[in-house]
């Protein structure tokens, strides 16, 4: 028989307990979860656009910035233009397009000062479980705080919170790592201030990462940078400066040139990436006649720069003023394509058989991708799998109330898509105000399904973790595409009633 004196079992779907120290909960509209980016762009659309509107953010950092804060390895900077990597409301005004990640930290706090953003932002809350429930119609926000867990309420959540996860980054376990008598360490912790002048250092990846870190190594004195990739990857050289926002800026205000520019470069690059998919094999020349000038003659463009894959089934990787291309011309670095057999004492033993010395290697291999920052999500008591999810206009979820997100675009700047959800979110809001209404669930009707993650790549990092991501259907509302000019047109010209919203006053 049950000892009667015995506690009740524990629920697992019940709520943690809360610490008596905790900080104080909050009650708000709506709360965003994240201060990077995409968490202070929805926070100032807030603040212009819905004035009557209680809010708040949450972050479970220390500052201001996201992954710009977070990264902090030599070379650090963005793959996409300010122009339109920045915010469409508060102009760029650094001296370069390409950015770098000390520059975009220090642009991210400064807005959110200007807009009043930084006085409404929690530090140190890390969210861990979102409750909603219908007899309240308000979310429930468990973070954990470093006096205890402490639960807010809200009727909108807003996650902000990336893709990846912040704590670790995704790491291979190379055979014979422990036999390694040099530093193993991956980008995502960067040790602050770890010497590499007089060492010879290891890459192992090809994204964007390893792309950037080769040349900073050089800058900073290593004695020979290797970058040893398993398969090629497509690398273009890109101006760090861009001439015509040099012009305009001196002929107009800031904030008509930046309109000007950032209109520019959404065209540009989505007239090249319709023109590098559509015609895929022409794309792929283009790419390899622009590395073989980048080159000196004869080196192995088709070995090292000639993915098998089309032009964006991958995103293109950004070398600024061809910086990468330089220091593989001057012989300061170089380019393996190679794979690991093993790690030795004094550096890699590769399947081809050479031994590559090493006395650092950087392990570029990815990142860990995450969902909703790792926090539970439940309705009405029963766990979401958002896996099995649809995303509404990119932003909403299938069956889940009052809960958006910010998604960037995989083909150009996150921003673009990150403002374009926050606007509607707004808008969102205060149709249903001035409607009356208090819950909005997106409803799933499609009789085709599609099965597609929300980012649709094949890199490695998003194949990992395709199946933990929301899926994309086959026609709009509920299909990603990958268009921003597309999207501004239907966010801004369709309707929040759709017929796809379930829109209903809480009794």
């Amino acid at each position: 028989m049950p000892d009667p004196m015995a506690p009740p079992p524990l629920d697992p779907m019940a709520p943690p307990p809360l610490d008596p120290m905790a900080p104080p909960p909050l009650d708000v509209d709506v709360l965003v979860v994240g201060a990077g980016l995409s968490g202070v762009d929805v926070a100032c659309r807030l603040s212009m656009r819905c004035p009557g509107t209680a809010w708040a953010v949450l972050e479970a950092r220390d500052a201001v910035g996201g992954t710009w804060d977070l990264f902090r390895y030599p070379g650090i900077r963005s793959d996409s233009d300010m122009y339109t990597l920045g915010f469409p409301f508060r102009p760029w005004r650094g001296p370069t397009s390409i950015a770098s990640g000390e520059q975009i930290r220090q642009y991210v706090d400064e807005t959110a000062h200007a807009y009043g953003v930084t006085a409404r932002i929690h530090h140190g809350h890390r969210v861990e479980r979102l409750e909603w429930s219908s007899d309240d119609a308000r979310w429930t926000v468990t973070a954990r705080t470093s006096e205890g867990l402490v639960r807010h309420r809200a009727r909108l959540v807003y996650l902000a919170t990336g893709y990846f996860a912040y704590d670790r980054g995704h790491v291979v376990d190379f055979p014979g790592r422990e036999d390694f008598a040099g530093v193993v360490v991956h980008p995502q912790h960067w040790p602050q201030g770890m010497p590499v002048a007089g060492r010879r250092v290891v890459v192992i990846g090809s994204g964007a990462t390893a792309v950037t870190l080769l040349p900073a190594l050089v800058d900073a004195g290593a004695a020979h940078v290797t970058m040893l990739q398993r398969s090629p990857g497509y690398v273009t050289a890109v101006p760090s400066r861009d001439v015509v926002a040099d012009g305009l800026r001196r002929m107009l205000p800031d904030a008509v040139a930046h309109r000007v520019v950032r209109g520019k470069n959404v065209v540009l690059s989505t007239a090249g990436y319709q023109f590098l998919r559509r015609y895929p094999l022409a794309g792929r020349r283009l790419l390899r006649r622009r590395a073989l000038r980048s080159l000196p003659e004869g080196y192995a463009v088709d070995t090292h720069f000639a993915p098998k894959y089309d032009p964006w089934d991958q995103r293109l990787c950004v070398a600024a003023d061809g910086d990468l291309f330089d220091v593989l011309s001057d012989g300061r670095a170089e380019v393996l394509t190679d794979t690991v057999e093993r790690f030795e004492r004094d550096g890699i033993r590769l399947a081809s058989g050479e031994h590559l010395p090493a006395d650092v290697v950087v392990t570029a291999t990815g990142l860990r991708i995450e969902v909703a920052g790792g926090a539970e999500v439940v309705v009405d008591g029963e766990l979401v799998d958002l896996s099995r999810r649809y995303v509404y206009k990119g932003v909403m979820v299938s069956g889940v109330p009052n809960l958006a997100m910010a998604v960037g675009y995989t083909n150009a700047s996150w921003t673009l898509r990150a403002d374009l959800s926050a606007r509607w979110s707004c808008s969102l809001v205060r149709f249903m105000d001035r409607h009356g209404y208090t819950v909005a669930t997106p409803r799933y009707d499609e009789a085709d399904p599609g099965d597609r993650p929300v980012l649709d790549l094949t890199s490695g990092y998003v194949q990992r973790a395709a199946h933990l991501l929301p899926r994309q259907g086959r026609r709009r509302p509920w299909r990603v595409v990958q268009s921003y000019l597309y999207d501004l047109a239907v966010m801004r010209l369709g309707r929040i009633d759709d017929g796809r919203l379930e829109l209903r006053r809480h009794a």
